[in-house]
């Protein structure tokens, strides 16, 4: 099991960010995101153990769910930070489901960019959609197969 760490609170990260400047904003905002992206394809990769009854994959999705939480709290601090100084939010979409479409970020002159394969480009941010999340997931599970080296934390 993990060992348990303290992490500061909401306020204090509010408080933290109160006086970076916004690159800093949005680089904590992107550090954050790539973490959730991490923790959910963990979670992914556990879930067929935790189904079979392994209690410390359920434990650690469990974790890593409430993790998840408070990086998508954090995320939102960063917006309502970046928001307050009168910018406009450009950390493009969030992982919650209640996310708007102003959220995103469009690319290319109109915002309708492709890609010459295409499919639409990856947000700067190094966020992904939902599809893009699924597709990397299913390439990973997939090339995963033939290798007998468990799950990967």
């Amino acid at each position: 099991m993990a060992a348990v760490g303290h992490s500061i609170t909401s306020e204090a990260f509010a408080l933290a960010i109160k006086d970076l400047p916004l690159e800093n904003i949005y680089t904590k905002a992107a550090e954050l995101q790539n973490s959730i992206t991490h923790l959910l394809t963990s979670n992914v990769q556990m879930q067929p153990f935790a189904e079979e009854g392994d209690v410390v994959c359920r434990d650690a999705i469990r974790e890593n769910d409430e993790v998840i939480k408070r990086m998508e709290e954090r995320v939102g601090l960063c917006r309502s930070e970046v928001e307050s100084r009168g910018q406009v939010w450009m950390g493009g979409h969030t992982t919650n489901t209640e996310g708007s479409a102003g959220d995103v970020v469009p690319n290319g002159v109109n915002g309708h960019a492709q890609e010459a394969n295409g499919e639409q480009p990856r947000q700067s941010s190094g966020r992904l959609n939902d599809e893009e999340l699924r597709r990397q997931l299913e390439a990973q599970l997939g090339a995963d197969d033939d290798e007998d080296e468990g799950v990967h934390l």
